[in-house]
């Protein structure tokens, strides 16, 4: 494959992409810290682990947080990749992207090389590598920023939470992905919600309906694994399924609202349109009736079927009122009514950045780790609940052993954990018959 000319000129939809981050950090200036703009020599090395299009836009999104931040090592499983978007990043910070040809790794341990290169590491892979990646980065004495999900079973989760407890030993600062928790308008209306505005609540919804990419065809000469990580969202080992991937998001708002994570989940879910071998292992609809300790229940949707109504979004009903945050428009309704809409520049993907650097600039506490763990395990006690049709506890399953993400994947050559039958279909979970913590490919 080609190597990407860092000279040539970037697409529209970059120059776009570009544009938009440049105008949300100039419009979000009441959210951000005096301190972004450092004194010279005060550098902070910023590693990149993962080069899609999220860890790029990470990468981006870090360097706003201070002309200090520079990122001067990456890695990806497949060179080009990792090439072309380094070069991106030179067009769109020239003078923070400092990485040179021999601090481009491509190779399933460069990640460790990276961590070694940096003091801080951003950490975006396909999310059934990230409890490795994030306990390495913790060995190795270094600040994190890890995207959303943190894990895709309870053998990553364990990790990470064990990971957690050592970052905050070594004083290290961790940021997660979950970024409406740094939007001021959510932080706001959460506040309300727990200062009383509703009064009791009486139980949550949270929807993430809508669209999904498409799976990806085989290309020529590719081994399995490789297909896999290349078409990585199809597959629950890698993904967590896409109730775990993106709904996350929807069921941490859930839990920060009640400052807990649920007890149980019963639920039902299945693939009713994903018909073909490029949609390898995950459903297409999930629905799950979580109950937290105090009894109230929290009523969840996640669905990716064509021509269906679309949401996502979260809403509270309380004794007094509901609240209901949707799109833009964000409402409290009843005796302590309010309206609020998403303000300009509030982008939570940007915001979240700041008070990472914040704490490693003045050293305050700030590990999002165990809040990420929880949200991430919360939609991982539904997706076991729906694969099985069975209602699964949190003590049972944070009891159980279920792994799905091996150890040993070395190279494109290492045997993945689920393989395809002689007709190219992969093992589906099957309500009734799969048990919730048993792998059942």
């Amino acid at each position: 494959m080609k190597t990407p000319d860092p000279n040539a000129p970037f697409s529209r939809r970059h120059f776009v992409r570009a544009s938009a981050a440049a105008s949300a950090v100039a419009l979000a200036h009441e959210w951000i810290p005096s301190n972004v703009h450092a004194a010279p020599g005060n550098t902070i090395k910023l590693g990149l682990v993962g080069c899609g299009g999220r860890g790029t836009g990470a990468a981006a999104q870090a360097m706003n947080a201070g002309d200090e931040i520079h990122l001067t090592a990456v890695c990806d499983v497949e060179r080009a990749t990792a090439e072309e978007k380094v070069a991106l990043l030179a067009k769109q910070k020239p003078d923070q992207t400092k990485v040179s040809p021999d601090k481009i790794y491509a190779s399933f341990d460069g990640y460790k090389a990276v961590i070694a290169e940096c003091d801080v590491v951003i950490l975006a892979t396909s999310p059934g590598f990230r409890p490795l990646h994030f306990e390495e980065a913790v060995n190795q004495g270094k600040h994190v920023f890890m995207e959303k999900p943190v894990a895709t079973d309870v053998a990553g989760i364990k990790r990470v939470l064990a990971a957690a407890e050592v970052a905050k030993q070594k004083n290290l600062k961790v940021g997660v992905g979950l970024q409406r928790r740094h939007q001021p308008t959510y932080v706001e209306f959460v506040k309300r919600i727990r200062d009383g505005a509703l009064g009791d609540v009486k139980y949550l919804r949270a929807f993430w309906d809508g669209s999904a990419r498409p799976g990806r065809e085989r290309e020529p000469d590719e081994t399995e694994l490789q297909y896999q990580i290349r078409n990585w969202y199809y597959f629950t080992w890698l993904s967590g399924d896409h109730n775990v991937e993106q709904h996350v998001h929807n069921l941490d708002v859930a839990n920060w609202v009640m400052d807990a994570h649920p007890v149980k989940a019963q639920g039902m879910g299945g693939r009713e349109v994903r018909n073909q071998k490029i949609n390898g292992q995950i459903f297409d609809h999930h629905f799950v009736e979580y109950e937290y300790a105090n009894g109230v229940r929290l009523w969840s949707q996640a669905r990716q079927i064509p021509g269906c109504w679309r949401s996502v979004s979260e809403h509270v009903t309380g004794t007094k009122g509901d609240a209901n945050f949707e799109a833009r428009q964000f409402e409290i309704t009843g005796e302590n009514a309010t309206t609020k809409r998403l303000r300009t520049g509030e982008d939570g993907h940007q915001l979240e950045h700041f008070p990472l650097f914040e704490a490693i600039r003045k050293d305050l506490p700030h590990n999002e780790a165990e809040h990420g763990a929880n949200a991430t395990m919360t939609a991982i006690l539904g997706r076991m609940s729906n694969y099985s049709g069975q209602v699964v506890t949190w003590d049972d399953a944070m009891a159980s052993d279920q792994k799905l993400v091996p150890d040993n994947l070395a190279s494109f050559d290492s045997e993945p954990p689920v393989k395809p039958d002689a007709e190219g279909w992969y093992p589906v979970a099957v309500p009734g018959v799969t048990k919730p913590f048993e792998v059942w490919y």
